[in-house]
């Protein structure tokens, strides 16, 4: 679980409803149904029709990373790579089989199978690489969505402010209906603006944080599946992903 985004929105609702009251105003002024249709399915019809749907939904999937992150398996990967050189080293790649046949994790998988099959070391990096590329691309591509939506909110919020003076301009000679489209155009922009900046931009930051830590991970077994198929040694293998992590990390 996640605490520091679950306090964040906390203090987003608290800090929003707080403010409102003690500037004198009522919460139910800013219970607008009209503006947040106008601003949420504007922004929903903006993003979809740049999205491809599959992508959509990986980006609406990866929501529940903001409250319960992926486990980071790094220094458990770094501890099972020194039994894995440990293991070819002295028994033979086919002697990994058994720790490919018990990984849950596709990645592993796929490199220690390379290992086994006796794909050539230059080889067998390059194969990885490619399909880490191909992972950050999808996987940045599914976060942009949130990013979308935060370029489009405001934007779409000031239509909503346009459309709610547009109403009160037609309605001028009734003024029973000016308090309605007045509030409609300035919650509009609320919702607009608080949708993009506390919300939507947030949550593409904090995948982005993910993916580049899973990216960064992913790396590190290449090279380590690398050392592996070049016959290294455990201390140079422990020598090359101590590299990696320190020019990552930097």
């Amino acid at each position: 679980m996640d605490w520091a985004s679950i306090i964040g929105f906390i203090l987003v609702v608290v800090g929003i409803s707080v403010g409102q009251v003690m500037e004198g105003g009522q919460l139910s002024s800013l219970v607008q149904p009209t503006a947040f249709v106008i601003v949420v399915i504007g922004t929903l019809g903006a993003v979809l029709i740049q999205s491809r749907m599959s992508t959509f939904r990986r980006g609406v999937n990866m929501f529940q990373w903001i409250v319960s992150e992926p486990v980071d398996n790094s220094r458990k990967n770094i501890q099972d790579a020194l039994v894995w050189s440990v293991v070819a080293r002295r028994e033979g790649f086919l002697s990994l089989e058994g720790y490919m046949t018990a990984s849950t994790d596709p990645f592993i998988g796929k490199g220690l199978r390379l290992v086994i099959d006796g794909v050539d070391p230059g080889r067998l990096k390059d194969i990885l690489d490619v399909d880490i590329s191909l992972y950050e691309m999808e996987q940045r591509q599914a976060a942009k969505v949130w990013e979308s939506a935060g370029g489009y909110s405001p934007t779409v919020g000031i239509l909503g402010a346009v459309l709610g003076l547009i109403h009160v301009m037609e309605n001028l000679t009734d003024p029973a209906k000016l308090g309605g489209g007045i509030a409609v155009a300035f919650v509009a922009t609320i919702y607009g603006v608080g949708l993009a900046n506390l919300l939507f931009l947030p949550v593409s930051n904090k995948l982005k944080e993910i993916i580049a830590r899973e990216v960064t991970r992913r790396e590190m077994l290449s090279d380590i599946f690398y050392s592996i198929a070049m016959g290294d040694s455990p201390r140079i293998l422990e020598e090359r992903v101590d590299h990696q992590r320190t020019t990552g990390s930097s």
